[in-house]
């Protein structure tokens, strides 16, 4: 038997080295992006580990849950008896424009529903589908969700992004109690992994000044080496989904 893990925004940065390490030769792994990656495939070819890829928005969530919940339950066996353990891991996120929700135009609006869709919508709906699906299963599950200091700090500016990540951080309370009263709940964490330096830090520097006042913290945590490279950071976070304890604490941080 083989572990399964599902995982989100895997084309690049730190879910990709978060992909990147997950092939094994025991493990199946499910990749749900808005872009394949090439040298992915290949990295598993050679490892001979099961790599499934789905070029997949999750703005349009719907679909991928509807597509998910087809696929786990025609490649699961009945009571999900082909997997040692299944793992869903919500990483995808965007973020919009960085600026005062008050000097947000109309031109701003798409893109900002477009991350409360890929960041909330999109975990909420998969969540859901992955627990329906291995409600019966015998085997160990897991929910990890990726979440961010954002969404337990207030910033201004980034409004968006921190209630993405505030209401992650609370469906994952909320799904906590759901699961402990069942008799095989799933385990359940949203996991802050810290600093990474990811486009996300591009981004956050390379915003006005003006917009965010912010700017010169992320700036200097880039000059003063203190962002975790994505590597570094994929192997934290699974190294705390690995441990006898998870899921006892909700909401974390990989620092703890």
């Amino acid at each position: 038997m083989k572990h399964l893990y599902i995982l989100t925004g895997a084309s690049r940065g730190m879910g990709l080295a978060l992909a990147e390490q997950l092939l094994k030769p025991e493990h199946t792994v499910l990749c749900i992006s808005r872009q394949t990656n090439a040298a992915l495939a290949a990295q598993a070819s050679s490892l001979g580990c099961p790599l499934e890829q789905w070029q997949l928005d999750l703005a349009d969530a719907s679909t991928a849950s509807s597509r998910l919940a087809y696929w786990l339950r025609t490649s699961s066996g009945n009571n999900g008896s082909h997997w040692a353990s299944a793992t869903l891991i919500n990483n995808a996120a965007l973020l919009p424009r960085i600026a005062p929700l008050a000097a947000m135009e109309l031109a701003d609006h798409a893109p900002m529903a477009q991350a409360l869709r890929v960041g909330l919508e999109a975990p909420l709906l998969l969540t859901s589908i992955f627990l329906h699906a291995s409600s019966t299963w015998s085997c160990p599950r897991k929910v990890l969700n990726i979440s961010s200091g954002n969404g337990r700090r207030p910033m201004a500016s980034q409004a968006t992004y921190s209630a993405v990540k505030a209401g992650m951080d609370h469906f994952t309370r909320c799904l906590a109690v759901e699961e402990a009263s069942k008799t095989n709940g799933a385990k359940v964490c949203s996991l802050a992994p810290g600093v990474i330096d990811t486009d996300m830090q591009v981004h956050l520097r390379g915003a006005s000044a003006d917009d965010f006042a912010d700017r010169n913290t992320f700036v200097g945590l880039k000059m003063n080496g203190q962002l975790t490279s994505p590597h570094d950071a994929a192997a934290r976070l699974l190294a705390y989904l690995a441990r006898p304890d998870f899921g006892s604490n909700p909401v974390a941080d990989v620092r703890d």
